[in-house]
């Protein structure tokens, strides 16, 4: 038995920026939002709150000290950080990965996923337009990109590279036979993309590499050259990726009546999206990366329009997870996702809140702790 990595998903959103200022209001992080947060039906758990109201600002280098030595406590191997590159070298959120590679005692592994694609008003509770409720007094206008994305030229690449260079020879970044890993949500300008990932790992040998590792997501492949593997976004991929409304199970047990009591336009069922999830690893384990989720509700951004895993509980992710993490172990499976550590505004993370605390985390670790 081989132990298989776990790294989560780590959204580094939680500080003010000059942009997020300008885009949604003075002082906005993802904070708002899950603040703002009201329950679309009875018994529904929101607004989500972190354990002891810890809203914490990711500018303050003791907040992620804590974060690793949380994941390390509870059998979290490292953080798949999301990373934003536009044209010209202009990048959003690169503050907390910067604070990690220059604090070296941070003890935690991690690797970046690069969400290749412009920044849109695609976030928001508001009827009638995509704004966030801290600026529901505002007009939209235009086309809604907030910063429009382009890979640029090969003298770009190579500007992007170098900046991600440090990082790549960082002992705690993430490698696979030399190749530091880097993974891309975006498949837009495939020919460009082509070129810029053949240049980046023409330049990783150079500098001592034996090249990148580089995957995308799984509905996005299109080049094996290129790509060296693909991943699963859970629970995108074993839920909305045949995205349905709310069945008729869950409305007799939610009591909706009808499809005007609706009280959001998609539900999805814990125990089923997690059975999917196993089922397709068991199926793909050798092919792809897998994925996994501890629990969506994207309330915050959404309201109405929200995407909703329903019937989470501590317990059955810890069944759930446990089937999954043997399944890697017992088939050496070099590492695997998690959605996510701290996606708060999808109501997807690990970090303890108020309702479940620690719960959710002590899942995962006797979870690991029996596979050893």
């Amino acid at each position: 038995m081989k132990k298989t990595a776990i790294y989560a998903a780590y959204l580094p959103q939680y500080h003010e920026t000059e942009d997020n200022n300008k885009f949604w209001g003075k002082g906005y992080t993802d904070w708002v939002g899950v603040k703002a947060a009201t329950p679309q039906f009875e018994g529904h758990n929101q607004p989500r709150v972190p354990i002891n109201n810890n809203y914490y600002d990711l500018l303050n280098v003791e907040t992620i000290r804590w974060q690793a030595k949380l994941a390390n406590q509870y059998g979290i191997d490292g953080f798949n950080i999301y990373h934003y590159w536009f044209k010209d070298g202009k990048q959003e959120l690169q503050k907390p990965a910067e604070i990690l590679l220059q604090n070296k005692d941070i003890d935690i592994n991690y690797f970046f996923t690069w969400d290749n694609a412009a920044w849109k008003r695609t976030w928001g509770n508001i009827e009638g337009n995509d704004w966030t409720p801290i600026v529901d007094n505002a007009q939209m206008t235009g086309t809604g990109v907030l910063v429009p994305f382009e890979y640029g030229d090969e003298g770009q690449w190579t500007k992007h590279f170098n900046y991600l260079l440090p990082f790549f020879k960082d002992p705690r970044y993430l490698k696979i036979n030399n190749k530091p890993v880097f993974m891309l949500i975006g498949h837009s300008d495939k020919d460009i993309l082509i070129q810029m990932g053949n240049c980046w790992k023409k330049l990783a040998k150079e500098n001592g590499f034996d090249g990148l590792f580089i995957a995308t997501k799984k509905q996005n492949f299109f080049s094996r050259p290129l790509f060296d593997s693909v991943f699963n976004y859970e629970p995108e991929y074993s839920a909305w990726g045949k995205r349905r409304s709310i069945d008729k199970r869950l409305k007799s047990r939610f009591g909706f009546e009808s499809r005007r009591d609706e009280p959001v336009r998609y539900i999805y069922q814990y125990d089923q999206v997690w059975k999917n999830i196993i089922r397709n690893a068991k199926k793909n384990y050798r092919d792809e990366i897998i994925g996994s989720f501890v629990r969506y509700d994207d309330t915050p951004r959404r309201g109405k329009d929200a995407l909703i895993v329903l019937g989470e509980s501590p317990a059955k992710f810890k069944k759930y997870f446990g089937q999954l993490y043997k399944f890697c172990c017992n088939n050496s499976v070099d590492f695997m996702l998690i959605t996510a550590w701290n996606e708060w505004g999808e109501g997807a993370y690990l970090e303890p809140d108020q309702a479940s605390r620690y719960d959710y985390l002590e899942a995962i670790r006797a979870v690991v702790n029996a596979n050893k």
